[in-house]
């Protein structure tokens, strides 16, 4: 019912998640911005409503996010001119293009009439001499075969087929003089072969191909997921070239605004004067960004603060950011299969059964960085539609950088909107993750019911929460014998002769109620507290103590020793002041000889208590090992 509901918010615009928010509170800020102007020397893009305002982020497995107009569309302009440049990498190679146009930035407007006399070629492929010199070797037999391929390389980025404005070609072809002085020059000097207006055709509809902000968003993904469109699997372009291209939109996309772009963003980016911008976290995110009002550089004005906000935010500058390969979640495990070392009396267990898929625990591997982390919220808003308690196991985790400390914060309070508890374990004050660590301690202040040293503690919190709201939760200090499981189906009568054999027992914490080696002679029931049973395990001469089980109120231990005496196992030691009834094994067995009856109830509940808990041992085996 939860993700139905959350299916509806989203198809009305209504955030359903950690990003969107994000995203819809970052749309807001940026619209009050209202600097700069449309482009006016194209008159067509003079025409466009300076209000529109979309951002879009597409991930490297396709899941897009966005806000504002992103589904509105608008021309590409100058953007395309990093993925034509791929395109013709890919039909000539690296050596064959490099005589044709260079790599190098130029400091200059797009637009500037300046080519390298020296290389005899236009300075890089992202100034309009340059993106002219690359169409120009669109391979194909006619202008309209040429015109075709250079659609179809745009839609394998975009993942659909995209089209030309005319009239915003036909508004570029009727004022593109500067251009065609550009090509002019180009052919005069011998860096362009064909006729210049044969190329202006090509580059002008180019320039004027129709495209959202979604639209964007994927194209980038594209080359941030090693050519490869996230959302249909096609090659866009081999991998590699990919990252020629990012290369080169790093240097050179942004025109005279590259190095400080580069220096305070640190994405690869390229702007159009359509309004829009791309920009690419190699391994993990594409964004796309439309607002028509540009700066004095030709950029638009809103998508470069986007972009500004999104790198600062979740520190995605391209020299810090790391690349997510791997797969994040390595394992989800569900309450009613994996409990706690908590034994649990029967009553409890049913609960246990019916309600623990309320539990997921999250084993999580690798770093957690804006891409990872992304993947990750995105499972845990899943599980969240039926899961009330979700742990996050880090043990397995050796980094979480800035942009996924934002990401779980963010969560946390995502998750509480909807009555969802995140916990998380393995965070310790020190080493990788001492950083999150600082920044939960900030969020909550006691970390008692949020951080838990292991996953089996963390596991024990959410039991006796769901056992809890069951209403299990009756004052077993004081219950009769007819009560404890062990002796369930004995008569009144022979009850009573089992309370010869009781011995009231009290121990404070921190004191060894059973001594591993000790002999036998009693077996216990807890009236009220709880104890943990552990191992003492020596190696290399070094010992250390292992936590077997932790027992309750109702719970018996040492009742192997009706069976076979001889010594304990291990180690149960007090958590608190225990109070417990102690049965002579002795007397019970002599009670035995003279009640057959008696003893053959008492081992056959016995035995089916521990044929219980041996057959959820084999399921917790069984998840585990799958």
């Amino acid at each position: 019912m939860l993700k139905k509901i959350e299916q509806v918010l989203h198809a009305a615009g209504v955030p359903t998640g950690p990003i969107d928010q994000y995203l819809a509170a970052l749309y807001a800020r940026i619209a009050q911005i209202n600097d700069g102007s449309v482009a006016t020397y194209i008159p067509e893009l003079a025409k466009v409503d300076p209000g529109l305002f979309g951002i879009a982020i597409a991930t490297v497995d396709g899941k897009v996010y966005t806000a504002g107009d992103s589904e509105h569309e608008f021309t590409i302009q100058s953007i395309s001119k990093a993925f034509i440049y791929g395109h013709v990498l890919d039909q000539y190679g690296r050596e064959a293009v490099l005589k044709h146009v260079g790599v190098e930035p130029t400091g200059e407007a797009f637009n500037s009439i300046v080519l390298d006399e020296v290389a005899n070629r236009p300075f890089n492929p992202m100034v309009n001499s340059g993106a002219m010199a690359a169409a120009e070797i669109i391979k194909g037999e006619t202008t309209e075969e040429r015109i075709a391929n250079m659609l179809d390389v745009l839609s394998r980025y975009a993942g659909r087929s995209l089209s030309v404005d005319e009239d915003v070609f036909r508004s570029e072809q009727a004022t593109g003089h500067r251009n065609r002085a550009i090509a002019y020059m180009m052919l005069n000097s011998g860096m362009i072969h064909s006729s210049p207006e044969s190329i202006l055709d090509i580059y002008f509809r180019q320039c004027a191909v129709k495209v959202t902000c979604r639209d964007l968003a994927l194209m980038a993904a594209s080359l941030a997921n090693d050519g490869i469109n996230p959302k249909t699997g096609a090659t866009a372009l081999p991998r590699d070239y990919v990252h020629d291209v990012l290369t080169v939109m790093n240097s050179c996309g942004m025109y005279n605004f590259a190095g400080q772009w580069s220096y305070e963003v640190g994405m690869p980016a390229k702007s159009g004067v359509g309004g829009g911008i791309i920009a690419v976290i190699p391994g993990q995110v594409g964004i796309g960004v439309f607002s028509p009002p540009l700066d004095r550089h030709g950029h638009s004005v809103r998508g470069v603060r986007v972009c500004r906000e999104i790198s600062e935010t979740f520190g995605l500058h391209v020299f810090r950011n790391h690349t997510y390969t791997g797969t994040v979640v390595r394992r989800e495990l569900y309450g009613n299969v994996v409990r706690s070392k908590r034994l649990r009396t029967a009553e409890e267990r049913k609960v246990l059964d019916e309600q623990g898929a309320k539990i997921c625990l999250i084993e999580v591997q690798g770093g957690l960085f804006f891409g990872s982390a992304e993947r990750l919220l995105r499972r845990i808003d899943e599980l969240a539609a039926e899961a009330e308690y979700l742990i996050l196991d880090l043990r397995r985790v050796h980094e979480v950088d800035q942009a996924a400390r934002r990401l779980i914060m963010e969560l946390i309070d995502w998750l509480a909107e909807r009555k969802r508890r995140l916990l998380f374990t393995h965070v310790t004050t020190e080493g990788p993750l001492a950083p999150l660590h600082a920044m939960l301690k900030e969020r909550f202040g006691n970390l008692s019911e949020v951080l838990f040293e292991h996953r089996d503690t963390a596991l024990e919190w959410c039991e006796k929460q769901l056992i809890t709201n069951a209403s299990i939760g009756r004052d077993l200090t004081k219950f009769s014998l007819g009560a404890l499981r062990v002796f369930n189906g004995l008569t009144s009568d022979e009850l009573k002769i089992i309370e010869t054999a009781v011995r009231p027992l009290v121990f404070e914490k921190g004191q060894t109620i059973v001594k591993e080696g000790d002999e036998a002679r009693l077996f216990f029931v807890i009236a009220r507290g709880t104890a943990t049973v552990s191992l003492r395990i020596r190696k290399d001469d070094e010992e250390r103590v292992v936590r077997v089980a932790s027992l309750g109120p109702g719970l018996s231990f040492g009742e192997m020793a009706l069976l076979d005496g001889g010594k304990r196992s291990a180690d149960v030691i007090a958590d608190e002041r225990v109070v417990c009834y102690g049965f002579s094994v002795e007397h019970l067995r002599e009670i035995g000889r003279q009640h057959p009856h008696v003893f053959t109830v008492i081992l056959g509940n016995m035995m089916r208590d521990f044929s219980e808990r041996l057959r959820h041992a084999n399921d917790e085996i069984r998840a585990l090992e799958g």
